[in-house]
This record gives structure tokens, sequence and C-alpha cells, in this order.
């Protein structure tokens, strides 16, 4: 099972998220003039809602995942069921048979014998009809455990298409959540000028430190081609290419030019390596953010204190200055290959 956000975070950014919007309804409203946020306090926010929405991209992809799990544990249960319906149908024919024997050569109801107990009471009450030869035992006995499998089953594909249901439940609402977030996330930068806060480049002053020296592998470097080649696509929910991609999707795909399978989501792909200090990354290793147990937001590194990420979907895939913002909610870095 993989980490997951703590739970309620989700809930409790959505609290500030409209205690903040809400303030210029109020002011109009009352009639009461509220003094506007600081260019600080709007600077705040929208870094708060990089991060929440970082995290809802994560939920949603984990949901995701966990609904494609489910998804594909119901078919295979689907077909073992249909299995285990046809061997039932094959032998009908047999226990019809049987049960024709039972009910003119003995007092007890077959469909009770079989049926009306768990399955080990039903076997021994089939061992206990003294009258069948020891050929309609077997075919009696191979039809209660049959039909015991089968139930199982049943109980197994509703239990699994449940859990789908809420997985896309989860989804779905994580999605409607981030479009929230983004609508606020676009009144604050309105706010700021149109200035980006966790945006940057290299003119910005980017740290060098780490280990860039050197002409990179070709395998990392077909990696940071192709991340390379992906920007300005745009970020999309779930997105996995080759149209569009989010945080991990990217990282994801670009890896795959190396012959590298990463998992799909940033909890699992901050384990898929060695976990490096921040003075040691080198272009291609993954950078991780927010949560050190359970990062929401990975890039690429790209060398020159310049990481290659998607960051949400008012924005299209991009190449950033790490120094700008993004080492200030740093948490790890993990080398893979």
């Amino acid at each position: 099972m993989t980490r997951k956000p703590e739970p309620g975070s989700r809930g409790r950014r959505r609290v500030a998220t409209v205690g903040f919007v809400a303030l210029g309804a109020i002011a109009l409203s009352s009639g009461v003039a509220l003094a506007e946020p600081t260019e600080e306090e709007a600077q705040q926010r929208y870094e708060e809602l990089q991060e929440e929405l970082s995290a809802l991209n994560e939920t949603f992809n984990q949901a995701e995942e966990d609904h494609s799990t489910a998804q594909t544990e119901l078919e295979d249960i689907e077909e073992r069921l249909a299995e285990a319906q046809e061997d039932l149908d094959a032998m009908s024919g047999q226990v019809a048979g049987i049960a024709q024997v039972a009910y003119t050569e003995s007092t007890h109801s077959l469909f009770t014998v079989l049926f009306d107990s768990s399955a080990d009471a039903a076997l021994q009450n089939v061992a206990d009809l003294n009258f069948l030869s020891e050929g309609q035992e077997v075919v009696l006995a191979d039809y209660v455990v049959e039909v015991e499998r089968a139930e199982e089953l049943r109980d197994q594909a509703a239990t699994s298409e449940e859990g789908a249901a809420e997985s896309l439940a989860e989804a779905e609402s994580a999605q409607e959540e981030g479009e929230a977030a983004l609508e606020e996330q676009a009144a604050v930068l309105e706010s700021l000028g149109g200035v980006d806060p966790t945006a940057g480049t290299a003119a910005d002053g980017g740290a060098t430190t780490g280990g860039d020296a050197g002409a990179v592998s070709g395998d990392v470097q077909a990696v940071l081609d192709f991340a390379r080649a992906q920007i300005g696509k745009p970020y999309v929910w779930g997105g996995t290419g080759p149209d569009g991609y989010d945080c991990s999707g990217l990282t994801q795909a670009a890896w795959a030019q190396a012959g590298v399978s990463l998992p799909r989501t940033t909890y699992d792909q901050v384990n898929a390596g060695t976990s490096i200090p921040r003075d040691e990354v080198q272009p291609g290793d993954l950078l991780f953010f927010y949560s050190e147990s359970a990062p929401s937001h990975v890039g690429i590194y790209s060398g020159n204190g310049m990481m290659i990420h998607g960051s949400n979907p008012a924005k299209p895939l991009e190449e950033v200055s790490l120094s700008a913002y993004w080492d200030g909610v740093f948490t790890g870095a993990v080398r893979v290959g």
C-alpha cells in the first residue's frame, strides 16, 4: 500500500481557500471596508495554493491507480466466476440425477443436505447419505465445493466493485477541489500583477550546488532530451502523455526513455532509487517537494540549479530555477537508473 497525504488535510486547506476568496465579497455586501491582502499575504496564499494543487493532483493519481487496480481485480474475479459457473453447469445434470435418487430413496432433503449449513457440514452430510455410491458422493462433494467457491467469488467481486466506485469518487472530488483552487490562484495571481512567485529562470541566479560537473551518461541525456522536448505542453490532471503530463507523469515518461520503469505516483517514486543530499544532485535526479515522507510534487534536475517539471494546470510544463521558490520547499532527491 502506498503512502497518502495526512487525512483531513484537504478539508482544512479548502476552508482556508474559501475564507481568502470570500474577503472581497464580504466587504462588498456589508459595506465595511476591509484591508486588501498585502503583497506578502497574497504571495503566501499563492504558494499555499500551489502546494494544495500538488497534493490534490497526487490524491487524484492515487485514486486513479486504486480504481484501475480494483477494476483489474474485478475483471479477474468475474472471469474466474464465469469459469466456476461453467463447472457448476456441467455438474448440474449429474446433481439433478442424484437429487432424484435422494427424493425417492431417502428421507433427507438434498437441498437441506447441501445448503442448509456450512460447506464443511454439507460435506459431512453428503458422506452420511449411505445409499449413495462412492462416485455419487464425489460428485456431490465437488458440487458443494464449487458452489462455495462461486459464492466467495461473488462476494469478492462486490467488494472490488465497491472499492473501484469509491476510488473513482475520490478522484472526481480531488479534481473538483483542484478546479476551485485554480480559480482562486488565478485571482491571487492577478492581485500580484501576474508575477508568479513560484516561477523562475536561469537569470534568477539558480543555485549551482550539486554534482553538475562532467558529461552525463547516454541514458540520462535521453531522459533530459525527452523532458526538454515536453516543455510548453499542457499540464493535465493525471496526464501520462503524449499530449500532456502532470509532474509524476512527466518523470515516469522521461525515465522510460532510459528503460527505467518508475511507479506512477510521487508517493512511490520517492522510493524508486537511492536517496541523495541536495548538494550532490546531478542532472536526471528526481527532486521532491513539500513532504519528506509523502511528497506531492516531483521534478527532474536539469543542471545549473534548474528543474524541468509540471507545476499545475494553469501553466505548461517548464524549466525553472530552484532558488526562486522550490529550494524552500525541497524535501528530498532520488537517483534512479
